[in-house]
C-alpha cells in the first residue's frame, strides 16, 4: 500500500497554511518506460519487461494497420470520425426485445466498425452515424477539447491519438451493448459481434498491468494516460464488467469458461491493487488519488490542474464497490471502515458552492448547508486543495482563475451516498482490532 512520507511536502513545497495561498506547484505524472522498469526490485521486472514489449508491439501493428489503409485508398491522410459528446453513449437501458431491431443492429455494426486494430475502442465517437470509413480515425476530437498550450498532455503520435481507452466509460459501453445484441439475436447474425466482445475482452487482459490496475488508455502512449486511472471510474468500471463476464450470466452466457475464469482472476488482482493503493498517512489508511503511479502505486498528477491528492468522488465510488462485495475478508473491511472516517473526518459543513452572477462559481457561506466534500485534499493535512492551469496549487477554490473555478467540478456529496451505504453495512462487518489493521 501507499504510504506517505515526506514525498508530498517535496512535491509540492507547501507554504504555511494561510488562506487564499498558493501552497505548491503541480508535478507532471512519469509514464512507464523501460528505465524506470529496470529500476524495480529484480523479481517485478521480468512481468513489466514483457508488459512493455506487448505494449510497444501492439503499437506498431495498430500504426502499420491504418497506414496501410490510407496507402491502399490513396489517402494522405486519416478521415474524421463522427464526433459525439460524452453523454451520447449507447443505449443499455432499452428493453430486450430493442437489442434485436433492425436500428439497434445497425448501430452494433457501427461499434464493431470503430473497434481499433488492438480490440479497443476510443471516445468521443457518435456510434449512431454511419460505420468507420476505410482510412478513417477511430477517435472523435473530446481527448484535446479545452486544453490550452501550457496544459500537460500525453505524446500524441500523428494519426494515432487515445486509440483505446477506458476514459469516459469506453470499452465498457461498447463490450456492454454487443452482449446485448448478442443475446436478441439468432447466432449467425450475432456471430461478428460475439467475436468483437471476445477481442474486447483479450484487450482488457493485455491492458492489465502486472500488479493489478489498468491505465486510461492502451497501447501505452506516455504522461499521465500511462497512470492507473480511477478517475471517472474508469478502472472500476472495467472491474464491474470483468464481475458480471465472470459469472456468465444473463447477456454474458455466450462467454466461454476460460475467458470467464480469467475474468475471475482479473477481479481479484485488481480488487488487491485497489487495497493495495489506498493511502496511508501516519499508519493509517484514508483515501485514494484520481491517478495511481503504474509502477510505484503513488498519488500522480493528471492535467495541470489534478495533483497528487486524496479525491472524494472516485473514493467514494470504491469504497461502495467495496461494501458490495460478498464475504469481504479482514484487508476489505479495514479498507472501508477506514475510508469512511476520513470522509466523516473531512466533510464540509455550513458551506456551499453557488454561481454569482458575472463572478461565477464562489464558494461561500451558508448556515446549515452540507454536508459536501471538496474533489482535492492535501495528503498529510486533509485540507480541500485547488488547481489551476498554470500548475498552481491553491487552499482557496475563490483564489483561482475564473476559467478554472468554472469549468470545474470542485466540491460535491457523493461522499454522503457512501456513508448512509455504510451506516447500514458496519453492523454486519465490525473494524478490526487496531493491532490486526497494524499488520495489514
Amino acid at each position: 500500500m501507499y504510504r506517505t512520507k515526506i514525498y508530498f511536502l517535496i512535491a509540492f513545497g507547501v507554504a504555511p497554511i494561510v488562506s487564499g495561498a498558493i501552497i505548491g506547484t503541480n508535478i507532471s505524472a512519469l509514464p512507464v518506460t523501460a528505465k524506470r522498469v529496470a529500476g524495480l526490485p529484480v523479481e517485478q521486472q521480468p512481468a513489466w519487461k514483457k508488459y512493455l514489449e506487448r505494449s510497444e508491439r501492439q503499437l506498431r501493428e495498430d500504426q502499420s494497420f491504418l497506414a496501410n489503409e490510407l496507402r491502399k485508398h490513396g489517402l494522405k491522410e486519416s478521415l474524421p470520425a463522427p464526433k459525439g459528446q460524452r453523454e451520447s453513449r449507447l443505449s443499455l437501458r432499452q428493453s430486450a426485445e430493442w437489442y434485436g431491431q433492425p436500428e439497434a443492429l445497425r448501430i452494433a455494426d457501427i461499434v464493431v466498425s470503430f473497434q481499433t486494430p488492438a480490440g479497443g475502442w476510443s471516445k468521443g465517437v457518435d456510434n449512431t452515424k454511419h460505420r468507420r470509413a476505410p482510412g478513417g480515425q477511430f477517435y472523435g476530437d473530446l481527448s484535446v477539447m479545452r486544453l490550452g498550450k501550457s496544459d500537460d498532455a500525453p505524446p500524441t503520435i500523428s494519426e494515432w491519438n487515445y486509440n483505446g481507452t477506458f476514459d469516459n466509460s469506453a470499452m465498457t459501453t461498447q463490450l456492454r451493448y454487443l452482449a446485448k445484441v448478442s443475446g436478441t439475436v439468432e447466432a449467425k447474425r450475432g456471430q461478428p459481434y460475439r467475436a468483437a466482445f471476445m477481442r474486447g475482452m483479450d484487450y482488457i487482459f493485455a491492458a492489465h498491468y502486472p500488479n493489478g490496475g489498468w491505465p486510461q488508455v492502451w497501447p501505452l502512449q506516455g504522461g499521465y494516460n500511462d497512470a492507473i486511472t480511477y478517475n471517472d471510474d474508469a478502472m472500476l468500471n472495467t472491474i464491474q464488467l470483468l464481475s458480471e463476464v465472470a459469472k456468465g450470466e444473463s447477456e454474458f452466457s455466450f462467454v466461454p469458461k476460460p475467458t470467464r475464469e480469467r475474468a475471475a482472476k482479473s477481479v481479484q488482482r485488481g480488487i488487491e491493487c485497489i487495497l493495495k493503493s489506498q493511502i496511508v498517512v501516519k499508519g493509517r489508511r484514508t483515501v485514494w488519488c484520481q491517478q495511481h503511479d503504474a509502477l510505484t502505486l503513488e498519488p500522480t498528477s493528471a492535467r495541470n490542474y489534478e495533483m497528487p491528492s486524496q479525491c472524494d468522488s472516485e473514493s467514494a465510488r470504491l469504497m461502495m464497490f467495496l461494501m458490495r462485495l460478498p464475504d469481504p475478508d479482514t484487508k476489505i473491511i479495514t479498507s472501508i471502515h477506514a475510508a469512511a472516517a476520513w470522509f466523516e473526518k473531512t466533510k464540509l459543513l455550513g458551506v456551499e458552492c453557488k454561481v454569482l452572477g458575472e463572478e461565477g462559481k464562489k464558494l461561500i457561506p451558508s448556515p446549515g448547508a452540507g454536508p459536501i466534500w471538496a474533489r482535492y485534499y492535501e495528503i498529510g493535512s486533509d485540507r480541500p486543495i485547488f488547481g489551476d492551469r498554470d500548475k498552481t496549487i491553491h487552499d482557496d477554490m475563490n483564489d483561482l482563475s475564473k476559467e478554472r473555478r468554472n469549468g470545474y467540478g470542485w466540491f460535491n456529496d457523493t461522499p454522503q451516498q457512501a456513508l448512509e451505504e455504510y451506516a447500514l453495512w458496519k453492523k454486519t462487518h465490525p473494524p478490526a482490532t487496531r493491532q490486526k489493521e497494524a499488520r495489514l
